[in-house]
């Protein structure tokens, strides 16, 4: 047993789909009213070419651009609740009873000497493995960078790196 707020750290730390499910499940009106909600966000926030048909963003119908998710960090990270979970490297679970586990980020950027303000990894076939991040450049302002298509986990973090070394 898990309180939601356990199950929403496994879903943005370590990428767990099946909690994405749960949280899904468990929400008001169940997954399909949840989808929709994600949706009417999208489209809240301006993202235009982005269309979720599922919470976990496995389905292949899901879609979006690196311009999209570039929005959607920063709105992500700038939220209360959400941002402080997105820029945990490790994060212990309380399960009942008395049970414990230690779940670890996805994100490499996570703990180097890139000041990560958050950031959500994901693969499928279709579009490889990505990485959505927004950064802190010293000294200076934020930025969002997004990398897709990565033809490895490490290539993401690499391209990440030089894109907003660049």
């Amino acid at each position: 047993r898990l309180t939601l707020g356990d199950v929403l750290h496994l879903a943005l730390i370590p990428s767990d789909n099946a909690a994405a499910r749960v949280l899904a499940r468990t929400a008001e009106g169940g997954t399909t009213a949840f989808v929709a909600r994600m949706n009417e966000m999208a489209a809240h926030l301006g993202l235009v070419d982005t269309h979720y048909a599922d919470p976990t963003g496995l389905d292949p119908d899901d879609t979006s651009t690196a311009y999209d998710y570039s929005h959607l960090i920063s709105f992500a990270v700038s939220d209360a609740r959400l941002g402080p979970i997105m820029r945990t490297a490790d994060y212990d679970v309380h399960a009942a009873p008395r049970k414990v586990f230690t779940i670890h980020s996805t994100n490499k950027l996570l703990g180097t000497d890139v000041d990560v303000r958050g950031g959500k990894t994901g693969f499928i076939s279709k579009a490889g493995y990505c990485l959505a991040t927004l950064l802190q450049i010293p000294q200076g302002s934020q930025v969002a960078v997004v990398v897709l298509g990565a033809a490895n986990s490490a290539t993401r973090f690499w391209e990440a790196r030089h894109l907003f070394n660049w």
